[in-house]
C-alpha cells in the first residue's frame, strides 16, 4: 500500500500545531489563522488525516467554545476520550460541562 503524503496545506498545519507547548491547546479557529486559512473546518479536516498522531499533536486543537470539538474524525465515544485522557496526562483539564477548565492553558500563535 502507497503512503499518502500530506498536502501542502496539511503539512503548514502539522507545522502550526508542532508548535503548541504541551499542556497547552490551540482552536481550530486560532490554527486556522496562524496558517492563513478561513475555515476552521479545513483544519479539522486535515487533522483528521494526520499521519503522525500523537508525535503531531492534533489531540491539542479544541473547539472555539473550548470544549473538546472532535478527534479522529468523530465528535463522540472512545475517540473523544482518548483525547480527554491524552490531554489529561499534558495537566489539561475539561469542567463539568466539558469546557476547558483553565483557559489560560489556549496557545495564541504569534505572527511569522
Amino acid at each position: 500500500m502507497k503512503t499518502r503524503l500530506p498536502t501542502s496545506f496539511e503539512q503548514s498545519v502539522y507545522d502550526a500545531i508542532s508548535r503548541i507547548p504541551r499542556g497547552c491547546v490551540s482552536t481550530y479557529a486560532f490554527v486556522a489563522k496562524a496558517v492563513g486559512c478561513g475555515a476552521a473546518q479545513a483544519v479539522g479536516q486535515a487533522l483528521r488525516r494526520n499521519p503522525d498522531a500523537p508525535s503531531v499533536p492534533c489531540h491539542r486543537v479544541i473547539a472555539s467554545d473550548l470544549s473538546l470539538g472532535g478527534f479522529c474524525g468523530r465528535r463522540g465515544g472512545a475517540a473523544l476520550q482518548d483525547k480527554r485522557t491524552l490531554l489529561a496526562g499534558e495537566g489539561v483539564r475539561f469542567d463539568a460541562k466539558g469546557r476547558l477548565a483553565d483557559p489560560g492553558r489556549i496557545f495564541r500563535f504569534e505572527r511569522r
